[in-house]
């Protein structure tokens, strides 16, 4: 089914309007605004009076441990997790389901669909949300995921067998769904997960050019800094309910870090990368940690 492609099932995805060709430009500086926000979910507190802004057309990688709250910040800027207190505002208005001025992408299981769809019926999927009917779909609407998978460079995969492509490949196609509408605000749930160094390079200068090139703000959640360093404007760090945002020299630092991990944290620059170092590797959970020197590499 297709609920094993998509993280979360059909429900994670937003419910598409008609696309159109042209927007009305964002009615503020901002992309997205967090105002004292405190999120609770699985009954924890995932966000503590948390408060940052995105600016329109910026590109943020979103980084944290496993646990974060990376994930539920996406869900609340889609209106799918309510906020405990605080105030949110995407676009100039409040969060709300469906709301087609966004894109969203979800984490993609590794699991490949269990029915055989081309590209383009995947990402056809998203214009309708919850109604998946593709012999439904108007020449407008069909005409709309044609031009989304040209953007991304896909239109060769729009023909292809899901099931035939490479993960990089699958990842362009969600992209694509992601772009169905014309959307003002791209939210990115790691799309790097299981891509090779070479995947993962076309998939954040994809990102990054399409921010670029649509004017449009564009939130990037990765697990890995150094695969965006050469193209975001900020980073935004999320750690023990906190928040920090800033260039990567403002945010990744020991001081910084330290402090929302509530233990030390080292940072090392070499080569042109940046090592996030911790003592105790019980920092994130034990999701993604791997050991270097007697530190875990974060």
């Amino acid at each position: 089914m297709l609920e094993n492609y998509i993280d979360g099932g059909m429900a994670a995805l937003p419910r598409y309007r008609m696309p159109t060709l042209t927007h009305a430009a964002p009615p503020g500086p901002n992309a997205l605004s967090f105002e004292h926000v405190t999120i609770s979910y699985g009954g924890r507190r995932v966000l503590d009076d948390v408060g940052f802004a995105v600016a329109a057309g910026s590109f943020v990688g979103i980084l944290g441990p496993n646990g974060a709250g990376k994930t539920t910040l996406l869900r609340a800027v889609l209106g799918l997790v309510p906020s405990a207190a605080g105030r949110i505002e995407v676009l100039g208005q409040a969060p709300r389901r469906g709301n087609p001025l966004i894109g969203y992408m979800p984490q993609l299981r590794r699991a490949q669909p269990a029915v055989a769809l081309t590209g383009f019926e995947m990402a056809l999927g998203a214009v309708s949300g919850l109604k998946w009917g593709w012999p439904l779909a108007s020449k407008a609407e069909r005409e709309a995921v044609w031009q989304a998978l040209e953007r991304v460079g896909a239109a060769d995969l729009g023909r292809r067998p899901v099931t035939e492509m490479s993960g990089g490949e699958r990842q362009r196609i969600a992209i694509a769904q992601a772009l169905v509408g014309n959307p003002r605000l791209l939210l990115l749930d790691e799309p790097l997960i299981s891509l090779d160094a070479a995947h993962q390079r076309g998939i954040v200068e994809l990102a990054y050019e399409l921010g670029r090139r649509l004017g449009i703000a564009v939130l990037f959640c990765s697990h890995e800094l150094n695969p965006l360093l050469h193209v975001v404007d900020e980073i935004l760090y999320l750690g023990g309910g906190h928040a920090a945002i800033g260039s990567v020299d403002e945010v990744v630092n020991s001081a910084v870090l330290s402090r929302l991990y509530g233990t030390h944290i080292e940072v090392i620059r070499a080569g042109g990368r940046i090592f996030v170092l911790a003592e105790d590797g019980e920092v994130e959970g034990g999701g993604h940690l791997h050991e270097v020197h007697g530190y875990s590499h974060v």
